[in-house]
């Protein structure tokens, strides 16, 4: 049995849906009953859980022999770097006596030693406190996704403007979901002494000139990057509705994203899914909603 925490976001409901085609029985775990129905329709097996129950949490690991494991995004209303640690906390908890054999986990380029840097420090943490459990586990740090993208389609359709936090030509790995679920879907299904970590990015780097460029093709319409100067970050963030924590949480990792030349050791798994694909998929969903 597979556990799949986190299988209601973009990657955990691909890599849901991919062990189920192959066979392969899942649980995935979900705070939302409504959203447990939906999968046990699909004749995926669901459990409602809060991920803070330790308890209930290991009480669900017992049942499998192999989890995926992601940890949730906070509410970005919250102070998400508190409450995305106290997550953690809880699944290193349950992970105790749980009779796993093995767990995969989503982490991020550029994980690190940092305080108040949102994914890059909590991620990081998440690889050490693993490597420090004794239960054969593998890392899947995934590049930018593509997904990050979804909210700027409708500034795109209506204003034909997509905002970034980058320059226009900085260049970045990005990669979709789905790519990632399907290296995960390897290792999930892979002996479990096939471990490490594994680096997954998209066919080539993009800029947000391209997610620009990938918007007026697939909208059919003008469309350009709007630059949100660095000394505005954080009061733009604050206006989407980001606590203050939040806020400077999300602009120092922006910011270290930006400054930073991170390297990946080795060769990536690159996905076949293009920035351009992705958008065009996004804009056919948004129009048939």
């Amino acid at each position: 049995m597979h556990i799949i925490l986190g299988g209601t976001g973009h990657i955990g409901s691909a890599l849901a849906g991919l062990l189920s085609v192959r066979g392969e029985e899942v649980t995935i775990i979900t705070r939302s009953a409504d959203k447990a129905r939906r999968w046990r329709e699909k004749g995926v097996q669901a459990s409602v859980a809060d991920v803070h129950d330790t308890a209930s949490l290991r009480s669900i690991f017992r049942r499998g022999r192999k989890l995926f494991l992601l940890n949730p995004p906070a509410d970005p209303a919250t102070d998400t770097d508190v409450e995305e640690q106290r997550s953690l906390d809880a699944i290193m908890e349950a992970l105790e006596e749980s009779g796993l054999e093995k767990v995969v986990a989503e982490s991020t380029y550029g994980a690190q030693a940092c305080e108040h840097c949102g994914d890059l420090g909590i991620l990081h943490s998440m690889e050490l406190r693993l490597a420090a459990k004794g239960i054969p586990f593998s890392i899947l740090r995934g590049a930018y996704y593509m997904s990050n993208w979804d909210a700027a389609l409708e500034m795109a359709r209506d204003g034909g403007v997509v905002q970034s936090f980058y320059p226009a030509d900085f260049a970045l790995p990005m990669v979709a979901p789905r790519d990632i679920a399907k290296v995960a879907a390897l290792r999930m299904t892979a002996p479990v002494g096939e471990q490490g970590t594994w680096h997954v990015e998209g066919p080539e780097p993009y800029t947000a000139g391209d997610v620009a460029a990938a918007f007026a093709h697939a909208l059919d319409r003008e469309v350009r990057v709007e630059v949100v100067p660095r000394e505005q970050w954080q009061s733009t963030f604050r206006r989407a509705g980001f606590s203050q924590p939040a806020a400077e949480s999300y602009a120092k990792m922006t910011a270290l994203t930006l400054d930073q030349h991170y390297t990946v050791p080795g060769e990536p798994v690159r996905g076949q899914t293009t920035l351009k694909q992705y958008i065009s998929d996004l804009v056919w969903k948004g129009q048939g909603s």
